[in-house]
């Protein structure tokens, strides 16, 4: 009986369920191919960072290690100190060249050809007297004795050593002669040549020689670069978001400024290069190439971020906290300052850490405010002429060298850490402090 009458044409319809069935395996198909690109998709992502990971530190780990050469190098008072007296000055005009060569030179007693003496002389680095003179001088005792020293080697012969250079090569497809890699093999045997942990690259500055070249300038204009941004854009975005979200009036001019702050935050930074070049440099008067502008410039493009992830962390303060602090008599300000503000600092610290990695990693507004100048000595101070790491990055990227290469790469992954530390931070901080209503 509940069988569908036959039509006039003899064929029976479809029942509703039936419809809905295949209505449904239709979507179920949808739904799997939805989820498929998906999977796809974020697959393809991590993939592609796996690939740039590998890649970068595949090219940048070598460079935590440094090639030497130990030499017996006999330092003599006659060419150190004549008048014994240890006077600094006497100590560190010495020709501590002559010292290194000479031991170099013991190693090889039968050349004696001047070009064949110039290939030995070129396996160490241009840097190796200054380094050795750095040593004399912290320990003057050492003056008048042969010491097995450790000597800097050439970006060249560290290149052969880590196998970025092919011994087997032809002689014309590299750049390290056959003489200079029999010498490197003779002295491999004799154990007079390791790499050792590259401390140059985290206490020097930058350089034109690779084995010389160091990220404590941009490290440390950095940190001078972050110290102030932080100084100054915190207070100034808690203080912002705190008027906007509590008590400013809900008029046209406080939806233009809400506008304007939302907008800010998507503006390319090479426009806030160009307005910290046209106010702080052009108008104002502060010196380029430091830390102090770069804060000034990092100030205004941080800003929107954190006030944005501020009036967040202010309305997820249920209403009864205010309610509750104004009902036992306290005023609107201590309302916002002994009860809200607290409960709404971790995710405001949350929003400024991010806009910290975000300055830190900035590259295009420093180059426009002539962070991108060749500074070798470390900043010590706001004023002082600096650069910042993404910038050394930039700078060594167009450096031809295969040693500046790894460096490069070695950079990166400094860069990489420090802002994976920074968001872990801001996790963390998020995790631990976070209070759900």
């Amino acid at each position: 009986m509940n069988n569908p009458a036959p039509t006039q044409s003899g064929a029976t319809p479809r029942r509703t369920i039936d419809i809905v069935n295949a209505s449904l395996k239709r979507r179920y198909a949808q739904e799997r191919r939805f989820r498929l690109v998906g999977v796809f998709a974020v697959a393809l992502g991590l993939a592609f960072v796996v690939l740039l990971f590998t890649d970068i530190i595949s090219k940048g780990y070598t460079a935590f290690q440094q090639t030497y050469i130990r030499l017996p190098v006999t330092l003599s008072q006659d060419i150190i100190d004549p008048t014994g007296t240890r006077d600094l000055n006497a100590i560190s005009g010495a020709n501590y060249n002559k010292l290194i060569r000479d031991a170099l030179r013991q190693q090889f007693p039968e050349v004696t050809d001047r070009r064949e003496l110039r290939q030995i002389y070129a396996m160490l680095s241009i840097g190796a007297p200054q380094l050795l003179r750095e040593q004399v001088m912290a320990d003057p005792g050492l003056i008048g004795t042969t010491q097995e020293i450790w000597v800097l080697a050439d970006d060249e012969i560290d290149m052969l050593i880590k196998g970025n250079i092919d011994r087997h090569a032809a002689q014309s497809d590299r750049q390290v002669s056959d003489e200079t890699i029999a010498w490197v093999s003779r002295l491999e045997q004799q154990g007079r040549i390791a790499k050792h942990f590259n401390t140059i690259f985290f206490t020097h500055g930058t350089s034109r020689e690779p084995e010389l070249a160091g990220i404590a300038g941009a490290l440390m204009g950095s940190f001078y670069t972050l110290l102030l941004t932080l100084v100054l854009s915190f207070p100034i975005g808690v203080g912002a978001a705190l008027y906007l979200e509590e008590f400013a009036p809900k008029n046209r001019w406080t939806d233009l400024i809400e506008v304007n702050v939302n907008n800010l935050a998507a503006v390319p930074s090479i426009v806030f290069g160009l307005l910290g070049l046209a106010v702080f440099i052009g108008f104002f008067g502060v010196q380029r190439s430091t830390p102090l502008v770069a804060a000034l410039v990092m100030t205004i493009m941080t800003l929107p971020t954190i006030i944005i992830a501020s009036r967040v962390a202010l309305k997820s303060v249920p209403p009864s906290i205010r309610e509750a602090a104004l009902g036992i008599g306290a005023s609107p300000l201590q309302t916002q300052f002994h009860h809200v503000l607290p409960l709404a600092l971790p995710g405001m610290l949350t929003g400024a850490i991010i806009g910290m990695a975000r300055a830190l990693g900035e590259t295009a507004p420093l180059l426009m405010i002539g962070m991108i100048a060749f500074i070798v000595d470390i900043p010590h101070g706001f004023n002082d002429s600096a650069t910042v790491l993404p910038v050394q990055i930039y700078l060594w990227a167009d450096s031809p060298e295969r040693a500046f290469v790894e460096r490069t790469s070695a950079a990166i992954i400094v860069l990489l850490a420090f802002l994976f530390l920074m968001n872990l931070a801001a996790v963390l901080l998020r995790r631990k402090f976070e209070r759900r209503w």
